[in-house]
């Protein structure tokens, strides 16, 4: 009678332990997005332990990505899910920007053409650990490192992506990325043919992310373009209340150079032979 209770109870403990585990991994399955990279600390956190972990692996039930990063089996590599994975669960500061985050809120003139290509930026600071940097997803990645603004996240918006959730540049901050990168790694010329396709920038956020910016280039570049490019909203922002900074910033490159004395810039030939109001 005794062996037969003791055995009783050890069959309720396993099951209890097994209905536990199947609830957890249920969880797992039901509440993270699909193609999400899960951070193995991250797990811990949300009542995962490494032995748990161990053994949805060996189960089949989850997939190494790298070191300390998994994913479910039979999800897809997906950028955006490791992404969201740093950006959620790490606290790393990197995000979609420049012409990338155009090219995903419809703002760009054309969709490059091939494998696509991501434009990252990642603070300074920021460390990118090796199973993101090493592994092959489903879009090639450049990244820049930037600590183009005071306030990191000055203009970053959510962007859903299937399940996913991810923080981009909104267009004025990314247009500010681009030039950010000109003349040597981004062209002028193709910044400003994304300037002039944006006519609904709120001055407001255009104020307080010019405002923000630590680069001299960028600010005068962004006022030139919206200037050229004679949008509405340009004429209710305040250049007096920022600090464009003093002496020429050249950006003519090995192009025979202009002048222009309003904004102090030698920029091409090509981009301001017809700006006779500037010359």
């Amino acid at each position: 009678m005794t062996n037969n209770l003791y055995l009783c109870r050890y069959i309720y403990i396993v099951g209890m332990k097994i209905e536990n585990n199947m609830t957890k991994l249920q969880r797992l399955a039901l509440t993270t997005p699909r193609s999400l990279v899960m951070l193995s600390s991250w797990l811990v956190s949300q009542g995962y332990p490494y032995e748990l972990q161990q053994r949805y692996r060996k189960s089949g039930w989850l997939k190494t990505v790298g070191i300390g990063a998994m994913m479910k089996a039979g999800d897809r590599p997906s950028l955006t899910g490791a992404i969201a994975a740093l950006q959620q669960q790490a606290g790393s500061d990197i995000h979609v920007g420049g012409r990338s985050a155009l090219e995903w809120a419809g703002r760009a003139h054309y969709l490059p053409m091939g494998f696509p290509i991501i434009t990252l930026f990642v603070e300074n600071k920021s460390y990118l650990p090796a199973w993101f940097t090493s592994t092959r997803w489903d879009m090639e990645m450049r990244i820049y490192g930037s600590s183009l603004f005071r306030d990191d996240t000055a203009g970053l918006l959510d962007y859903q992506d299937g399940e996913l959730t991810v923080k981009i540049s909104d267009a004025a901050r990314a247009i500010m990325e681009c030039l950010s990168l000109c003349p040597h790694r981004f062209p002028l010329q193709e910044a400003y043919e994304l300037m002039e396709g944006v006519f609904t920038f709120r001055p407001d956020q255009v104020q307080m992310l010019l405002g923000q910016c630590k680069s001299v280039k960028v600010k005068r570049l962004f006022l030139y373009f919206a200037e050229k490019a004679g949008h509405a909203w340009y004429g209710d922002v305040d250049a007096g209340r920022i600090d464009l900074g003093s002496g020429t910033r050249s950006l003519a490159g090995e192009e025979s150079g202009v002048f222009v004395p309003k904004y102090q810039l030698v920029l091409p030939e090509t981009l301001v032979e017809d700006d006779k109001d500037f010359c």
